[in-house]
């Protein structure tokens, strides 16, 4: 994500991010990027948590939900690798055994993209390899698609399913007077699809001004949108997880009128409410809005309702000034739903990121962590699949960082470091309460501005 004055990152910035390219071609073409572990060296280092996370009810954040007591909060190993000079990396595992991902506002192989302006671009990447440390990434080229009558076209929900890649765009405007980074989320477009593992592309039927799912906004923002930047549940493998065979899109958006205010409120990386869909995935119905379900609240016992009229749709979450660009992963050993959201509001300045976790794919959901400052700008933030161990408790956290920063500093590596202008990977465990209690007494548990707060 680049900034909407400045829509390519300066040669002077992917310089000084210190990565090394090997093979790197011109156009589309294999390249890998030398991933930088931590200095722990072999082996699982001794676990820390981020010392900013938020305590329960403090002063300046009210939990609209309880703390969750099977997984009681994240730690950090401290190895990470980070890949590419690019964001907007959300990788489908697929049936090949490879992952698949969008990509945009940098540089891949050799080759730039940019998804703001009437030129607008969107990228894709072929990603080999289950060591998160030594992966390789090859570029699949870039593709076009006109934001008009929106000004940026931004890449979103990604799924390889049964060999055919679907992939989604959304729009952006900016509003000048406001002095953000694309501070009003446009409409969800719609999927173009590639039979082929993004050899070659048909394009979607949807355009910006006949989106799949009817939506609209202004410069002014005054028309909220609610299924914005939707992203697909990951469910594994080729979506081997699905519980019907469905796949499902969890989005971000805000409805009017808003019971508290803020200028730039629901952007591409802040928001209200939480959002969720659902469709049987084929060519024919990917871009049919009549095959979507929206999840339209819960019946008495709490029974999920599902419509297929999109007015209905309600929240699966709701926290007003606190909700952003979200994701959801399924995580089989623990049998629960992860919902990672970002709060980047104002859009330019730090961000904080939370952990939710849920039985059912709509809730009710628990706080497992809620991190002040993450990256300290962090966002897109996801927990593949496929990196999920056999315990489902170790993992790793996928994001990009720090556009706002990096551009003002190029030699800014971040907090935790690693966190660049880059696809970050950072190595995690999902703490239950015998592990957090062993941090504690090492005094690893101990946050900053504050004694444990857990179950």
């Amino acid at each position: 994500m680049t900034t909407t004055t400045a829509r390519r990152l300066p040669a002077l910035i992917l310089a000084g991010l210190g990565t090394i390219l090997i093979g790197s071609a011109a156009g589309t073409g294999a390249a890998r990027l030398s991933p930088r572990p931590s200095p722990a060296g072999p082996g699982v280092p001794p676990l820390k948590l981020w010392p900013q996370y938020v305590k329960m009810d403090s002063w300046n954040v009210k939990f609209p939900v309880s703390r969750s007591a099977d997984i009681v909060d994240v730690g950090f190993s401290g190895r990470h690798a980070s890949y590419e000079h690019a964001d907007t990396w959300y990788p489908s595992w697929a049936s090949d055994g490879n992952l698949y991902s969008p990509w945009t506002d940098g540089k891949v192989a050799g080759m730039e993209c940019s998804s703001g302006g009437n030129d607008a671009r969107t990228g894709q990447a072929r990603i080999e390899g289950d060591d998160p440390l030594a992966l390789k990434i090859t570029n699949l080229g870039t593709y076009p698609g006109s934001p008009l009558p929106y000004e940026g076209r931004y890449p979103c929900g990604s799924l390889v399913r049964n060999g055919i890649w679907y992939y989604g765009t959304y729009c952006l405007l900016d509003n000048p007077a406001w002095s953000m980074n694309w501070p009003i989320l446009g409409p969800f477009v719609g999927f173009r699809i590639s039979r082929d593992f993004g050899k070659t592309w048909e394009p979607p039927a949807p355009t910006p001004a006949k989106p799949l799912f009817g939506e609209k906004t202004s410069v002014q923002g005054a028309e909220p949108v609610e299924m914005g930047s939707p992203h697909f549940v990951d469910f594994g493998r080729n979506m081997e997880r699905s519980p019907d065979g469905k796949a499902y899109l969890v989005g971000h958006g805000a409805t009017a009128p808003d019971a508290a205010p803020r200028v730039g409120n629901l952007s591409w990386i802040s928001g209200d409410e939480i959002y969720l869909a659902r469709v049987t995935p084929s060519p024919e119905t990917i871009n049919d809005a009549k095959s979507y379900e929206f999840f339209a609240g819960t019946a008495p016992g709490g029974t999920p309702v599902w419509s297929g009229d999109f007015s209905k749709i309600k929240p699966i979450f709701s926290w007003n000034n606190h909700c952003g660009c979200v994701t959801m992963t399924y995580d089989p050993p623990l049998k629960k739903y992860l919902m990672c959201i970002t709060d980047g509001w104002p859009t330019i300045k730090s961000m904080d990121t939370y952990i939710l976790e849920s039985s059912g794919i709509t809730g009710p959901w628990k706080m497992v962590t809620y991190w002040k400052d993450f990256g300290p700008q962090a966002y897109f933030v996801h927990i593949p699949s496929k990196f999920i161990g056999p315990d489902g408790r170790a993992a790793w956290l996928s994001y990009s960082a720090n556009f706002t920063y990096a551009q003002d500093d190029p030699a800014f590596t971040g907090n935790p470091p690693g966190s660049g202008y880059q696809w970050c990977l950072h190595e995690i465990r999902l703490l239950d309460k015998a592990e957090y209690g062993a941090l504690a007494k090492t005094g690893a548990a101990a946050p900053k501005g504050g004694g444990p707060d857990r179950p």
